[in-house]
């Protein structure tokens, strides 16, 4: 018998990924590490390490900025029509009955009134799962509805976007709301009320060029896509390489004081 032998080591069989439960964690886009969706949702979805911001649905943005239990939904059975009866690939009406059904929603943006850190707001958060976003005539009349009533309750108004611009299927109605919710906000200044303007990834095209970029106060996620016109269509338009990082929001808060 020999005086040295060999050590036996224990072996650990990796999980295949069919045992591995769905939707236990995400990879960071950015720095590529695994992230325990529990972990991501109490750090409200950024990565601690990379500071990468993953995408929030309404609830979740609702959720993070009212108080508890002091959230009350506004215009919740107000939903968008084929008015124009849109096709393209596809029926803008199956589109929409696909979005609902995706998202649980009526469409792209949720409104209500709330108190933060007990202060009365009206209180407005696009939902990019809800066909990107896309700003229709309930989009518009939902927010401007939103101010109007604010400036009854002499509240402040805070608008979270997410938009991939008008809407297309719409037509001329979409690009009415540009007016609509700027004329509504012009009104809210003329009350003396604050509105504060929170710009997430990606905030594009006609909401851009409307009420995301009036506010007294702008935010802007870090790396977020904030834009008229996006890099693809720039680049295709001009025929020039675009920068690194263009149109990407590095550190952006601002503040319009009279």
């Amino acid at each position: 018998m020999p005086f040295f032998s060999k050590p036996k080591y224990s072996t650990v069989v990796a999980p295949k990924k069919k045992d591995i439960p769905k939707d236990l964690y995400v990879r960071c886009p950015k720095s590529g590490e695994l992230i325990y969706n529990k972990e991501l949702e109490k750090n409200f979805m950024v990565v601690p390490k990379s500071g990468y911001h993953f995408p929030m649905t309404a609830a979740q943005r609702i959720e993070m900025l009212a108080d508890p239990g002091s959230w009350e939904e506004w215009d919740a059975d107000m939903e968008a029509v084929d008015a124009l009866n849109f096709t393209d690939t596809k029926a803008y009406a199956d589109r929409l009955q696909d979005y609902k059904a995706k998202t649980g929603l009526k469409d792209a943006v949720v409104s209500g009134k709330c108190t933060m850190e007990s202060m009365p707001v009206a209180l407005a958060v696009m939902d990019f799962r809800f066909g990107g976003a896309s700003m229709g005539a309930v989009v518009g009349e939902k927010i401007a509805r939103a101010v109007e009533r604010a400036i009854e309750l002499k509240a402040a108004v805070i608008i979270v976007s997410a938009s991939g611009g008008a809407r297309m299927q719409e037509g001329v109605i979409s690009l009415m709301q540009m007016a609509k919710t700027s004329a509504a906000l012009a009104r809210l200044s003329a009350a003396g009320l604050p509105y504060i303007s929170v710009l997430t990834h990606p905030t594009t095209g006609g909401v851009t060029a409307s009420y995301a970029t009036l506010g007294d106060v702008i935010i802007a996620e870090p790396e977020a896509l904030i834009c008229f016109a996006g890099p693809r269509v720039i680049k295709e338009g001009t025929n020039q390489e675009l920068p690194e990082g263009f149109q990407k929001v590095r550190i952006f808060a601002q503040a319009w004081i009279d």
